[in-house]
């Protein structure tokens, strides 16, 4: 393990003397306890944030450890239009709530801790501490009149972005604004707005012009006009002309009665059907009912003439099976042929088949499972689709138990009892790496020399500077790599690729975290961790300890505007997998490891590193225009 030290500022020393003053536990009256009283020092989302996600999970982070009962929903809230639920952890000196469901968008929403809060000591908060932020907008979209268009852009976006909506109209229709509540607000299909809070825009069309369609057996039909479509309210006469031996009889579908000729005004697309009947026949009704499935005729007329065989296919439901005709026909022949000499209603009659039912129990962790249909039972032979979410910081990886692969979603025969885990895998947490290219293999790679002071410094890895390669008290027997005591391409190459490095790491800002002057006794987790002036490790005992904590994929990317300081005898430590090469100290100034510090990670200082008597490294030691100065250090390029 590396271990290392921040030197407070002064002014910042009275500062935090002054707060221990302030808000000491100390009573003349009572009994001494040991410790100093619960502090906050930062939160998650920050006091006055904004744009925070739907799914943001709020921490607190104290000066110190507390005692876990304290820390439960009746200290710890968080309120938005009301009482906020969720669940209330604690780990590691950082307080966490969890929305039992999502934020509302743009809302504020206001945590409190409360002086119920204790330390193991039972020291108490001495005040009420509250935070305020505000979640990300939500711009909504629909349209009016219903199916009348299609809209796209609707969404969660930071307030005062720009955003473009798209409207487009179906067949049969224009578009003609965008509206919030019935105010317009743009006549542009492609609308580009600033986010102003939530916003719900509706997309009005007009209706331009409808269909008509005719079917006409045994006649004709002609229409006054003849188009292809139809403005709103035009009026089309509609003649019908029967064929030899047929009269005409009626209208149906979107238009009844036996007026001929028949006006019809078209306020919406329609179709006509004009009925014909044989002239000195007979002409009869069949009226089939069934239920649990259906029945087919052939022909499949309204009226037919006498002498008419019509053949009746009964078609049951799942899970149905046709058993016997009732009413004007009998038996259970399927299909039935009936002759038409009479008006008749027929029945047909379905039975339930006995079946097998399953149940389906599915299982995940760090996820969850939808099943469609959700049912408790399922019949034999049913499929159910299965599909995997996986939570924030994992992904699906397969299917174990009763179903493999990992196909999502995934489609399963319900013919036995059956239990189904859905598996998930952790991905990385934080930003992505910076690439050091061919500044990489150094472990000491500085721009204006090195010296070393000290009798016992080893470092593995190369060792080189450019344009000044003055490199002093290092030879050899100190370098497990190549030591380049003149200058080389290869050290003005890597010295290229260190200038892209740093520039790279100091222009991230993306979820960037704001990161305190002082890291001792913090647990960190991965992330972008940014302070626009000084930070390092001061201290004794646990708080001159920095602890990062993650898995072997996790990056850590600390930025600083000036100065990195550790004093002596401090460290970091790290847990749950991490690793030096992915953390790395991007440095506005110059860095200065405390005398027998532990470190973990690569330094990219814009000027210079130090490192005083005995430190130690796990990382690499990098700077752009100054030199390296060593005094008995191991240095390890990880």
């Amino acid at each position: 393990m590396l271990f290392k030290t921040l030197k407070l500022i002064p002014s910042l020393a009275v500062a935090f003397t002054m707060a221990i003053m302030v808000t000491g536990c100390a009573d003349d009256d009572a009994e001494e306890i040991a410790g100093l009283c619960p502090i906050v020092l930062s939160t998650i989302p920050v006091d006055g944030d904004v744009d925070v996600p739907l799914d943001q999970v709020i921490s607190v982070t104290f000066n110190g450890e507390l005692n876990p009962k304290t820390v439960n929903s009746e200290t710890y809230k968080i309120n938005g239009e009301s009482s906020l639920t969720g669940a209330v952890s604690y780990s590691d000196m950082v307080a966490s709530f969890t929305p039992e469901t999502n934020l509302l968008p743009f809302t504020v929403y206001t945590g409190t801790v409360t002086t119920g809060i204790e330390d193991p000591y039972g020291n108490a908060l001495q005040q009420d501490y509250t935070w305020s932020f505000t979640t990300i907008p939500e711009v909504s979209l629909s349209v009016s009149p219903d199916a009348s268009g299609t809209v796209t852009g609707a969404g969660l976006f930071n307030n005062e972005s720009l955003v473009t909506v798209e409207a487009t109209p179906n067949p049969g229709f224009e578009f003609t604004n965008w509206t919030i509540d019935d105010v317009e607000v743009s006549t542009d299909a492609s609308y580009e707005f600033e986010v102003d809070g939530n916003m719900a825009l509706v997309a009005n069309f007009e209706i331009t012009s409808f269909t008509l369609t005719v079917d006409a057996l045994n006649g004709t039909v002609s229409k006054a006009p003849d188009q292809v479509t139809y403005d709103n309210g035009t009026e089309v006469i509609l003649t019908a002309t029967p064929d030899t031996g047929y009269e005409f009889s009626s209208w149906s579908g979107d238009a009844t009665g036996a007026d001929n000729p028949l006006p019809v005004t078209m306020d919406a697309s329609k179709t006509v059907t004009a009925n014909f009947t044989l002239i000195g026949v007979n002409t009869f009704t069949l009226t089939v009912n069934a239920e649990n499935g259906t029945v087919s005729k052939n022909p499949d007329e309204l009226n037919y003439d006498e002498g008419t065989d019509v053949i009746l296919t009964a078609n049951a439901n799942s899970g149905y099976e046709f058993s016997s005709w009732s009413g004007d026909a009998t038996g259970n022949n399927n299909p039935l042929t009936i002759t038409m000499d009479a008006d008749k209603v027929i029945t047909a009659n379905f039975t339930l088949i006995p079946i097998n039912t399953f149940t389906l129990t599915v299982n995940a962790q760090n996820g969850t499972v939808t099943k469609n249909p959700d049912e408790l039972n399922y019949d034999e032979g049913t499929d159910v689709i299965l599909t995997a979410n996986a939570n924030s910081g994992y992904e699906f990886s397969s299917w174990s138990g009763d179903a493999t692969g990992n196909n999502n979603p995934l489609t399963i025969t319900m013919d036995a009892d059956k239990v189904i885990t859905a598996n998930f895998t952790q991905v990385n947490a934080g930003p992505q790496g910076i690439d050091l290219n061919s500044a990489g293999d150094f472990v000491v790679l500085s721009g204006s020399g090195i010296s070393n002071t000290g009798v016992s410094t080893y470092l593995t890895g190369d060792v080189g500077s450019f344009p000044t390669a003055t490199i002093t008290g290092l030879d050899q027997t100190n370098v497990d790599g190549t030591l380049y005591t003149t200058a080389s391409p290869i050290v003005e190459q890597a010295k290229i690729d260190l200038t892209t490095a740093y520039n790279d790491g100091q222009s991230r800002t993306l979820n960037a975290i704001s990161l305190p002057g002082q890291l001792g006794g913090l647990t960190l987790a991965p992330g972008l961790y940014e302070n626009s002036t000084s930070t390092g490790i001061s201290g004794t005992g646990p708080q001159g300890i920095l602890t990062l904590n993650g898995t072997a994929n996790d990056v850590w990317i600390f930025k600083m505007g000036s100065t990195l300081v550790t004093d002596p005898g401090t460290s970091i430590v790290l847990a749950g997998g991490a690793q030096a090469k992915n953390i790395y100290w991007i440095v506005g100034t110059s860095a200065t490891l405390g005398t027998n510090s532990i470190f973990f990670g690569n330094i990219l200082a814009d000027i210079s590193v130090t490192l005083n008597t005995g430190a130690s490294l796990d990382g690499r030691l990098l700077t752009r225009t100054g030199s390296v100065e060593l005094d008995s250090n191991i240095a390890t390029k990880p």
